[in-house]
């Protein structure tokens, strides 16, 4: 290990090969895929690894179990504690039960009870506290003092970060030649110990961290030289809604990482729909980071790794992330049209959608609408659509019959 800023230990190659054979009888070894779907967007030749696919279903188990594995028996009998409302509870309730430790969460008093009951079933004693996460920290905090146990970071902490850069040698054991991987940014545990296992293995690879336009802390601390707390956070990637990033991180990042990119909600919301359509996989908004990013890349011909770092998202989510991706994608069209106010005009529009192959979703025919026409009322229509040449022929056909639609942009339907 060499020591690189203050109190922080830079592990070396051996280490991560270590906390691979510690890991080896606890997590998966999620397999790249490959996806042409991917590459076609970005014109890169595109590997995905499913960390979605993992025990507990996130990458996050890694790093806990590692960080357990390696206290000592002392520590081992007093008991491990967490601050979590997601995937670092799992992981750590998990690590804890394999090795026969007592652990305890502290989750907010709001955390889903799908999340609660799943840190429960992994062994794990629950402790509801605080309306957010940063008071459930607070409770944990004076639990570890009041009853001795060991904190488990979820990411600011060389034992996590030594256990998240596992990935790095997977990936290039199967993928030697790749030559960018593509990590989220939250804390910055997953990404620091993948670009220092990865740059220990092959110095020319190109690590690339991806993080949320709403909660860029990691940006905003290497533009300070130091971490610094966002006034706000907003991102749909609620993993990765990280106000204040890591000291031990931001070291890793700056030695590590060649850079840093951010993506909007859109640009997570196309990513998700075309991951579950064409690949067939559920992952969580921050799990998708890497995906969105590509994009953002400006080289061609590249072999890249998008890393998905995790799939625990709920059933009421999915549904909404398919929805607004089939709008981004161009594969519902919602458009007004004002209408002469007489009847059988209802039927001059349908027969116009069938003519242009449109199959109706939602229709809202409101009279009262259109205050400034008197003679004409306002029609507003959802269909579902191949994409944007058919939205093109849609509004062809509608102007060829006299008519003029409005294009309903996405970012109002969105906010409905």
């Amino acid at each position: 290990m060499s020591l690189m800023g203050e109190g922080v230990f830079m592990r070396k190659l051996y280490d991560f090969m270590e906390a691979r054979e510690r890991l080896n009888t606890i997590t998966v070894k999620t397999k790249l895929l490959h996806s042409d779907v991917f590459s076609d967007e970005c014109g890169n030749d595109v590997y995905i690894k499913p960390e979605n696919l993992q025990i507990t279903g996130s990458f996050k188990v890694r790093g806990a179990y590692n960080k357990i594995a390696k206290l000592t028996e002392e520590e081992k009998a007093r008991g491990v504690i967490a601050a979590s409302a997601g995937n670092h509870a799992q992981g750590v309730a998990l690590a804890a039960k394999r090795l026969g430790i007592k652990a305890t969460i502290v989750m907010p008093k709001h955390t889903p009870l799908i999340k609660v009951n799943a840190t429960k079933q992994y062994g794990a004693e629950v402790v509801l506290s605080g309306e957010i996460y940063d008071e459930a920290y607070q409770k944990a905090m004076e639990l570890q003092k009041e009853h001795g146990y060991v904190f488990v970071h979820p990411f600011d902490d060389e034992d996590v970060i030594e256990g998240q850069g596992t990935i790095a040698l997977e990936v290039l054991d199967e993928l030697p030649d790749a030559d960018i991987l593509l990590v989220p940014v939250g804390g910055g545990g997953i990404v620091s110990g993948i670009a220092a296992a990865a740059k220990l293995k092959n110095p020319r690879i190109k690590i690339i961290g991806v993080e949320p336009e709403g909660a860029a802390s990691a940006l905003a601390a290497l533009k300070a030289d130091h971490p610094v707390p966002l006034d706000e956070v907003a991102t749909i990637a609620d993993g990765t809604a990280v106000r204040l990033i890591g000291e031990t991180t931001l070291e890793y990042i700056k030695k590590y990482v060649d850079d840093i990119v951010t993506v909007s909600d859109y640009e997570l919301m196309e990513a998700f729909l075309l991951l579950v359509e064409k690949h067939k996989l559920v992952a969580e908004n921050s799990g998708i980071l890497p995906l969105a990013g590509l994009k953002k890349l400006d080289c061609r011909g590249k072999k890249v790794v998008a890393i998905v770092s995790g799939g625990n998202i709920d059933v009421l989510t999915i549904s909404s992330m398919i929805n607004k991706g089939l709008v981004l994608r161009g594969r519902i069209f919602t458009f007004s049209v004002n209408l002469p106010d007489k009847p059988g005009q209802l039927v001059a529009v349908s027969e116009m959608l069938a003519d242009a192959d449109a199959n109706v979703i939602k229709l809202d025919h409101n009279q009262f609408k259109n205050l400034d026409r008197f003679h004409e009322v306002e029609l507003q229509v959802t269909v579902e659509t191949n994409g944007e040449e058919h939205i093109q022929s849609i509004i062809e056909t509608f102007k060829k019959n006299g008519y003029t639609i409005k294009r309903l942009n996405s970012s109002e339907i969105l906010s409905e």
